[in-house]
């Protein structure tokens, strides 16, 4: 086999995706075992991450180059899991330092350094991005949640892709049935304390659907009081400098008493948008109007003497 020219190993390195490679792809793209071994001494320009794995560069690899690695070297049909499929799921968690991953049963390969493997018959169905494949929200938060020994961090790990609209508890609670017991026992006690998280799923829905309406960020569930601070109802989400409420908590939200008491918010001047959950699920576009529509509404008159107490911000 010819050598490999500069100008191709070149070409070779800006094509090869995050600058990270296994050697059977370089050598079959004509590059030598000497050539490899000669830029991966000591002071070169390469580095070996993983065995059989390389960097095609000298520095510390990032996350995005860890996690392309860590997929080399587990192998065909190996899938990221835990807090990684969770960041790739757009929640907004920090990894540890280890990347979870999933390898079939019968793959003996050892876990190394910054991979954390663990074989298991059910290799769940990845998401794919950028030919890197990641476990579904529901088997990566238990995956992870197996392991997490601080019930603080927990809950909220729990909690996250319920918030988010990515899962239901009633989906955590069946990955959790399906899957490897050991470490249940505290994420079962956690998953029964709490509850459906029914509003949490519903609050997750609502921020992935203004994610795509132009309107600046709510603060979520508060309540609204008069100039006299007397609570006059509450709301889900609300927009202060206008005064607009959201309200989506219930499928009935006009018999919601006394919590939202949309006829005494109205009265009071706050402009009121009101979904129900079916509709918050099927009529995305409809409601974005709706909420565009109101707060240009809302901008437009006086706003009321009104302030909201308890107001969470809207990031997680």
């Amino acid at each position: 086999m010819p050598r490999t020219t500069f100008v191709e190993l070149t070409a070779l390195s800006a094509a090869i995706p995050d600058g990270v490679a296994t050697i059977s792809h370089l050598r079959r793209n004509g590059m030598t075992p000497r050539a490899i071994a000669a830029r991966c001494r000591p002071g070169g320009p390469w580095r070996r991450l993983l065995p059989g794995v390389l960097l095609l560069g000298d520095g510390e690899p990032n996350r995005r180059q860890m996690l392309r690695a860590a997929a080399f070297y587990a192998g065909a049909g190996a899938v990221v899991t835990g807090l990684d499929a969770l960041r790739a799921h757009n929640i907004r968690v920090v990894p540890s330092r280890q990347v979870q991953v999933l390898v079939p049963v019968q793959r003996r390969v050892p876990p190394l350094d910054f991979v954390s493997l663990e074989r298991t018959s059910r290799i769940p169905e990845p998401v794919v991005d950028d030919d890197i494949a990641f476990a579904p929200p529901a088997r990566a938060t238990i995956d992870v949640a197996r392991r997490e020994m601080d019930p603080d961090r927990l809950r909220r790990l729990l909690s996250l892709p319920v918030y988010y609209g990515l899962c239901t508890a009633d989906e955590l609670r069946a990955e959790l049935d399906a899957g490897n017991q050991r470490g249940t026992a505290a994420v079962r006690e956690m998953l029964r304390n709490l509850g459906s998280m029914g509003d949490t799923y519903l609050q997750g829905q609502a921020r992935e659907l203004l994610d795509c309406v132009p309107l600046p960020p709510p603060v979520w569930n508060v309540t609204v009081c008069d100039s006299q601070g007397r609570p006059i109802g509450t709301v889900d989400a609300w927009w202060d400098e206008v005064a607009l409420g959201w309200q989506f908590g219930a499928d009935d939200v006009a018999n919601r008493a006394p919590k939202m008491n949309h006829l005494a918010l109205s009265a009071a001047g706050v402009v009121l948008v009101q979904t129900s959950p079916d509709q918050l699920r099927a009529n995305v576009k409809t409601i974005a109007r709706e909420l565009t529509s109101a707060f240009a509404n809302a901008a437009k008159r006086r706003r009321p003497r009104v302030r909201a107490l308890g107001m969470v911000p809207a990031t997680v």
